[in-house]
């Protein structure tokens, strides 16, 4: 196995900081959020399974509430549509005969 990188997890922790606050200053169309949100900080655990995002808000009492507090969690819904989609097809296959059809002609 090769030797774990040190750095990776600052390295993700740096990428994850960057997506969210291009996300926050260019993709957020909530006109709740107001007020100046800077992404200050990622922390990464060691299995890069958590991440924890620290937020800047500058503005008043009442913009500062509209911060979004966001949680990620895996969607397996697209997983099981397509196994059911797979178990649905299935049923519409005619099932595979192995004998040859019989030759009903008289001689």
């Amino acid at each position: 196995m090769p030797p774990r990188d040190p750095r990776r997890q600052d390295r993700v922790a740096e990428a994850v900081r960057e997506e969210v606050a291009a996300f926050l200053s260019h993709g957020l169309k909530d006109p709740r959020v107001t007020g100046l949100l800077t992404v200050t900080a990622v922390e990464m655990t060691r299995d890069l399974r958590h991440a924890t995002v620290y937020v800047s808000v500058m503005g008043t009492e009442a913009e500062k509430t509209t911060a979004p507090e966001i949680q990620f969690r895996l969607d397996e819904s697209v997983a099981r549509a397509a196994r059911i989609e797979t178990l649905l097809a299935s049923l519409h296959q005619p099932p595979a005969t192995d004998a040859a059809p019989e030759d009903d002609r008289d001689d």
